[in-house]
C-alpha cells in the first residue's frame, strides 16, 4: 500500500472523530482547517507511524499537538488585541463568533470542558466524549494507563 493510499484510507475513515476531537478541543474557528493541516502533518511524518498503534490513536496524537499550536496562536492573538486596546484606548467589543453558532446547552458544554486543567480536558474528550479505551488514550497522551485512569477517575 502506498503512502498517498495510506492516508487516503486514513482520511476517510478518521477525519470525523478528528474532527469532533478538535471541536471539543478548540471550541470553535475553521475546525476543517486544522483537520487538513493534522493530515499534512501525518503525510509528512507517515515514516515515522509505528504499526503497533492504532492509526486513530496516532492520528489524535497529532490532532492533539495541532489543538495545543492553534491555542497558543489564539493567546498570542488575544495578548496581541489586548495590548493594542490598552495602548490605544480602545472600546471594548465582545462579538465572540461561537455564540452566533451554537446553541446554550453546547456553549455551556464548551465553557465547562475549557475550563479544567489541559490534562483533565485531553482525558475527558478522548474518554468520555470521543469514548477511546484506556490504551488509546494513553498512547495519544504518551501517559502510563495509570495516569489515564486516574485523571478520568
Amino acid at each position: 500500500m502506498t503512502t498517498s493510499s495510506k492516508i487516503s484510507e486514513w482520511f476517510y475513515a478518521y477525519n470525523k472523530d478528528i474532527y469532533h476531537f478538535l471541536l471539543y478541543y478548540i471550541g470553535s474557528g475553521d475546525i476543517d482547517d486544522l483537520v487538513q493541516e493534522v493530515f499534512i502533518k501525518a503525510i509528512k511524518g507517515v515514516d515515522t507511524y509505528k504499526e503497533q498503534s492504532s492509526p486513530k490513536t496516532w492520528l489524535l496524537s497529532i490532532a492533539r499537538n495541532v489543538g495545543i499550536d492553534e491555542l497558543r496562536k489564539r493567546k498570542r492573538e488575544r495578548l496581541k488585541q489586548q495590548i493594542a486596546q490598552e495602548y490605544y484606548e480602545m472600546k471594548d467589543e465582545k462579538t465572540p463568533d461561537i455564540f452566533l453558532y451554537l446553541d446554550e446547552r453546547k456553549q455551556h458544554l464548551y465553557q465547562v470542558i475549557h475550563s479544567l486543567k489541559p490534562s483533565y480536558r485531553d482525558v475527558i474528550i478522548l474518554r468520555a466524549i470521543k469514548e477511546l479505551t484506556i490504551a488509546e488514550t494513553s498512547d495519544v497522551l504518551h501517559w502510563p494507563q495509570s495516569k489515564v485512569r486516574i485523571t478520568y477517575h
